[in-house]
């Protein structure tokens, strides 16, 4: 039942398009939205709250003051909506964090002898701020690629052409020596105009200019100038085919795609350009597991473009989205000219999303590694530690999991989480070798044998015990994965599982699942590592079934090694047709004997 207070500002909502601003108990913004009706869309939020999402009802529980702003129309609501939460930065909405400041290559212009430099501050002085880059080192980099081609000068002396003498950067080709009056002003506004495009993905417009320009070069005898022109040509050439992927992608568009893993979400944004890679951003969502992909994608436009220095002509998704109409007609506004929203199904265009997906997995990796590593990773451990009510905080924590399809290409998998971070170098798998059909107790049983079996060997490898033991299955894998610890003297070590189907975390006698909230950090931390013991185990599996796929009859027969089972084939064209021939067809191939082809038509059958 909605209180009378909250119901005296629902009764003054209009049925009109803007923005509403819900505010808790202290008067802080806990959330901004927008609507095309503010009636019925604020209203919404206090019909049937029981069905709603656990986020959600959080949300509307903690209002105690709603404000409104009315706008003319939809449009106009979403720029407000977007500049407020900007401006706010409230809980309840989905936020984008960086996690780093952005470094810009800066010319400043409004000089009579622009400088070039490097800074993180973007300042209204009217100079150029080419960025954002994605990391101090690409600043760097860029910086010094564009110095090298069009050397702008780095000083802040005050110049009027009649130094005495330049600086060393002029004897290394690093600048043009305005200072002494090397170059004129037209020469070096031309360098900065032509710095500027480069900077801002022109290149197509820099190389015509050049070539024309050396072309004359030429003409007019001028070798050592056109030679100066062609290096600058080949230098930016280089640059553009290192940026090249691998798929023919002809226009310009933004790719954007999501990777999740739990309560964080990584958004990643591949700006192309005719199959070039132009500019590379990702960002991290906190508190993600509530929202869809759809509501993602959707905040991440608004406030991403909201700031942008270029919008292009079309933007590439991985699913659909609400309000893209909507959208598309903001950000064509913006840009003073058609913006498209699509989601690719095929083609080169799906294989584009889909290489930015997996790039944002790569990155949500890059930062959860980085977060386990920080002081809050031990509080996280020490907390499990006592939920589990463990002897000593398990700092190495060693996961297990089995792979096979009905018992076939079985294997195991054995992954380290060290202080919360994944350690690569102390993993191993395990093949299957005592269980030749469908018994996954067994099976783990047999490689927690034969881990735990090693235990006090002198190999570091196998003789560190870890904190830890997390069993990917229910209540039976752990009972199966204890009874061989015990075996092997390792039954002092503290062995869980984690049963899929409801999160659930089982100690040894204990009946009932650990006391773990869902949403806590420490089972976050218990499913990471499952998680990756089970893509290590599956990703094993698959391999040694692609092995066996290509495996021939004629690989266990004695006597034919590589070279006569390839001959055969290249002469019979499959094992079939092999079994059909005579021994004499078999003795035309070299190296085979009239008693190896009958050796080899007996055992084929």
């Amino acid at each position: 039942m909605v209180n009378s207070n909250i119901e005296s500002y629902l009764n003054l909502l209009p049925h009109k398009p803007g923005i509403y601003i819900f505010r808790d108990q202290t008067g802080k913004v806990i959330y901004v939205g927008k609507a095309s009706n503010l009636y019925n869309r604020v209203r919404s939020y206090f019909k049937q709250i029981h069905n709603t999402s656990d986020k959600t009802a959080q949300l509307v529980n903690n209002i105690d003051k709603i404000e409104y702003v009315v706008t003319e129309s939809e449009i106009a609501a979403l720029l407000l909506e977007s500049q407020q939460i900007k401006k706010y930065r409230p809980f309840f909405n989905i936020l984008l964090k960086d996690d780093k400041s952005f470094p810009y290559i800066k010319v400043d212009v409004k000089n009579d002898w622009p400088t070039i430099s490097i800074t993180r501050r973007r300042y209204n002085d009217g100079a150029k701020y080419i960025g954002r880059i994605p990391s101090a080192w690409s600043a760097r980099q860029t910086y010094e690629y564009i110095r090298k081609i069009f050397p702008l000068r780095s000083c802040n002396k005050v110049l009027d052409g009649k130094a005495s003498r330049p600086c060393l950067k002029f004897h290394i080709k690093r600048c043009q020596g305005p200072c002494i009056g090397a170059i004129s002003t037209d020469d070096y506004q031309l360098l900065v105009k032509r710095t500027v495009a480069l900077l801002e993905g022109k290149e197509d417009q820099v190389i015509r200019d050049l070539k024309i320009e050396m072309e004359g070069a030429s003409a007019r005898l001028e070798f050592e100038k056109a030679a100066q022109i062609r290096n600058q040509l080949q230098a930016i050439k280089a640059v553009i085919e290192s940026n090249k992927i691998p798929l023919n992608i002809r226009g310009e568009q933004d790719v954007i795609g999501i990777a999740r893993d739990q309560d964080l979400a990584c958004i990643r944004i591949f700006s192309v350009k005719d199959s070039r890679l132009m500019h590379d951003e990702h960002f991290i969502v906190e508190r993600a597991s509530g929202e869809t992909d759809e509501n993602l994608l959707e905040s991440f436009i608004k406030q991403y473009y909201l700031s942008a220095e270029h919008i292009p002509g079309q933007i590439w998704l991985h699913t659909p989205i609400d309000e893209s109409q909507l959208i598309k007609q903001w950000l064509s506004g913006i840009r003073g000219g058609q913006v498209t929203i699509r989601v690719p199904h095929k083609g080169a265009g799906l294989r584009l999303v889909q290489m930015v997906i997996e790039n944002a997995k790569q990155q949500l990796d890059i930062y959860q590694s980085r977060k386990a590593s920080r002081p809050e990773s031990l509080k996280v451990l020490t907390n499990l530690k006592e939920i589990l009510k463990l002897e000593q905080v398990p700092h190495r924590i060693e996961a297990y999991d089995i792979s096979n399809i009905q018992g076939t290409s079985a294997v195991g998998s054995m992954v380290v989480f060290e202080n919360g971070v994944s350690k690569p170098s102390y993993y191993r798998r395990f093949k299957i070798r005592q269980v030749d059909h469908t018994d996954d107790y067994a099976m783990m049983s047999e490689v927690m044998r034969r881990r735990f079996g090693k235990h006090d060997a002198d190999d570091k490898k196998w003789s560190v015990l870890p904190g830890l033991v997390l069993i990917d299955g229910g209540k039976g894998h752990l009972k199966a994965a204890l009874t061989a610890m015990k075996a092997v003297g390792a039954g002092n070590v503290p062995v869980i599982s984690i049963a899929k189907e409801n999160e659930d975390i089982f100690q040894p006698g204990i009946p009932h699942p650990a006391p773990l909230d869902k949403s806590s950090e420490e089972l976050h931390l218990l499913q990471r590592i499952r998680d990756e013991s089970h893509r290590f185990a599956v990703t094993y599996h698959r391999q040694l079934r692609s092995k066996k796929g290509k495996e021939s009859a004629l690989d266990s027969i004695s006597g034919v090694g590589p070279a006569r089972k390839k001959a055969l084939i290249r002469k019979f064209g499959s094992v079939s047709n092999l079994r059909t021939a005579a021994v004499e067809d078999l003795t035309e191939v070299k190296g085979i004997t009239p008693s190896l082809a009958r050796r080899i038509l007996e055992e084929l059958g």
